[in-house]
Parts: structure tokens; C-alpha cells; sequence
């Protein structure tokens, strides 16, 4: 069992900026990949970012590529996801999910086994 715990949500101006980060406990943290999604009111949950265990590989949506960058602390067992130049369609509940399986296209939701609770991103224009 895998739990976690995003935090570093809350309210900015358009083109600032913010950190997520998701704490991750109960089972080996560099074996998980992890990935972040984001939901908006009246739309589908959505992909945004991931990353392998080793850091290794990364993976963006297109909507954000350029803009949000994804890491991870594995001694910290922590993932992270700074947002830059935010938007105000980048408004949305992010939420932190972790994979345990290997391969995948680590897109989709359907993929990851554990799912934080969320956090609320919201960027006034």
C-alpha cells in the first residue's frame, strides 16, 4: 500500500508561479513511477506529467510541456512539479498518482494504482 500526500496548492496571478509537492509513504518510493493530473470543474481528469523511478525519463502533456517541470527525491521519497508561466486554464485539482508496474504509457490514468487526495491550483487572470 502506497499513500499520498500533495501539498504546495493555492492561489497565484497568471504567469507566476508554484511547486507541488507529493509525499509518498509504505513501499519502496524508487520503484513507483509518478505521475501528476489534474482535474477541472466539468472535465475530464487529465493527465499533466510523469517520471520513471530513476529520473531517468520524463513525460509532459503537450498543454504544459515547456512550462511545468516534474522531479523526484527519491531519499526524500518525494515528488515534485514546478509550475511556471501559469495560465488561467491551468486552474484544476492536481492530483499525485503512483504506478507500480513497468512499462505503460504512463498517461493514462487507468495505469497508476494510488492517488493522493489533491490539492487546488487556481490562477486568476
Amino acid at each position: 500500500q502506497v499513500q499520498l500526500v500533495e501539498s504546495g496548492g493555492g492561489l497565484v496571478q497568471a504567469g507566476g508561479s508554484l511547486r507541488l509537492s507529493c509525499a509518498a509513504s509504505g513501499r519502496t518510493f524508487s520503484t513507483l513511477t509518478m505521475g501528476w493530473f489534474r482535474q477541472a470543474p466539468g472535465k475530464e481528469r487529465e493527465f499533466v506529467a510523469a517520471i520513471s523511478g530513476s529520473s531517468l525519463n520524463t513525460y509532459y502533456a503537450e498543454s504544459v510541456n515547456g512550462r511545468f517541470t516534474i522531479s523526484r527525491d527519491n531519499a526524500k521519497n518525494t515528488v515534485y512539479l514546478q509550475m511556471n508561466s501559469l495560465k488561467a486554464e491551468d486552474t484544476a485539482v492536481y492530483y499525485c498518482a503512483a504506478d507500480r508496474s513497468v512499462g505503460g504509457t504512463r498517461r493514462q490514468a487507468e495505469e497508476y494504482d494510488y492517488w493522493g487526495q489533491g490539492t487546488q491550483v487556481t490562477i486568476s487572470s
